[in-house]
């Protein structure tokens, strides 16, 4: 077993680092690195990017420091680390530091390898965000999110946060026939949308990934007793298949409450945007998806599976920004995240660092082979 890296994750997990509250585990991440070699520093935000090795290709590997609220009691059992975190994602930031390391003492390997730490990738992708505005350049970038170590993901659905806004007059509970209930009516324009974004639909050749999805996550109102609702306010979360971009899922959900606005005149409803990723898929064919697919057989005896997502994840904002290929990968059972069961195989973990370390090599030497 290797210990040090066992150890290391187990240090990251020991430390609570839910959104927001990144800058104990930054300065620990920052300290541990500069001890094993790279060079260092926090940005202005909280990132912590550590760079080793030098000159061609620049592979970039992005994971997060940041998890869910909530604890779970740091233990290990029978082969499993628990803890928050474990899989979402300190386990693949642990095993992509491990492998940037060991990678980079290769006697053949040539390249730069930047690894970068980013912070609220839970609440608002902030630390991403960020990156794309300073300009990081790669040639290759790989982010660490659980997909299970045989498993490539290539491809997420997109995301609308969708905020609707249902007003009413509004009267005494005790006569309820004589006014619109904005509660009520919130919830039937709720029952509209579902029902026109329903999954599965009557097409056989839909799938998850190809749907469009819409989940109530909030619905509030009323003031209290004896006044009937005359506000209401419902949160969407609109998943957006590759084939959609943002603009053109969000205009028919405005189709679908125009109908509903026109059926109930007396009812007043605004829909505003809180925030939108677009979707993102990765070319199957790019060199990426191949050095990373011939290191999964190499380390697990096993062939790569692609997966295509119905979540929104980090890679679609840089694969949107940034024209380089790109995928995401890391070991752990994604199932198990933001969960109270929440823990990594300590061997998966260990395989994950071989896959990252054997994708950076080969990547590294596709590349000047193809440049020399």
């Amino acid at each position: 077993m290797n210990e040090p890296a066992v150890r290391f994750l187990t240090n990251l997990l020991g430390i609570y680092s839910p959104s927001g509250k990144e800058q104990y585990i930054a300065n620990f991440l920052a300290t541990q690195m500069k001890q094993m070699g790279f060079e260092v520093g926090i940005d202005s935000i909280g990132n912590v990017i550590g760079v080793v090795g030098d000159g061609n290709p620049v592979i970039l590997l992005c994971g997060h420091m940041d998890t869910v609220a909530g604890h779970v009691p740091l233990r290990v059992e029978e082969g499993k680390i628990y803890a928050r975190g474990a899989v979402d994602a300190k386990g693949p930031l642990a095993a992509m530091v491990m492998a940037a390391l060991a990678a980079s003492k290769e006697p053949a390997f040539k390249g730069k390898i930047i690894l970068a730490s980013v912070v609220e990738e839970e609440a608002t992708s902030k630390g991403v965000r960020h990156l794309i505005t300073q300009g990081i350049n790669a040639d290759y970038a790989i982010f660490g999110e659980p997909s299970g170590v045989e498993n490539i993901t290539i491809g997420y659905k997109g995301q609308i946060q969708l905020k609707i806004t249902i007003k009413t007059e509004t009267g005494h509970a005790s006569t309820p026939w004589l006014y619109d209930n904005a509660l009520e009516k919130a919830y039937e324009l709720w029952k509209k949308i579902r029902s026109a974004c329903a999954f599965p639909s009557m097409d056989p050749q839909e799938t998850p990934f190809t749907s469009i999805t819409v989940c109530l996550v909030k619905m509030t109102g009323g003031q209290g007793d004896s006044v009937i609702p005359f506000e209401a306010e419902m949160n969407l979360d609109v998943r957006v298949p590759i084939q959609f971009t943002t603009a053109q899922v969000y205009d028919k959900m405005i189709k679908i409450i125009g109908n509903y606005q026109n059926a109930n005149p007396h009812v007043d409803i605004n829909a505003s945007v809180q925030d939108t990723v677009e979707p993102f898929e990765a070319s199957k064919a790019s060199p990426l998806v191949h050095a990373i697919s011939l290191a999964v057989r190499k380390v697990t005896g096993k062939p790569a599976t692609l997966l295509r997502k119905t979540g929104t994840g980090d890679m679609n904002l840089l694969g949107k920004a940034m024209n380089l290929p790109i995928v995401t990968y890391g070991p752990g059972d994604s199932h198990l995240d933001h969960t109270l069961d929440e823990h990594i195989v300590i061997e998966e973990y260990l395989s994950g660092i071989d896959v990252y370390k054997e994708t950076i090599l080969k990547l590294a030497e596709l590349y000047n082979k193809n440049n020399s």
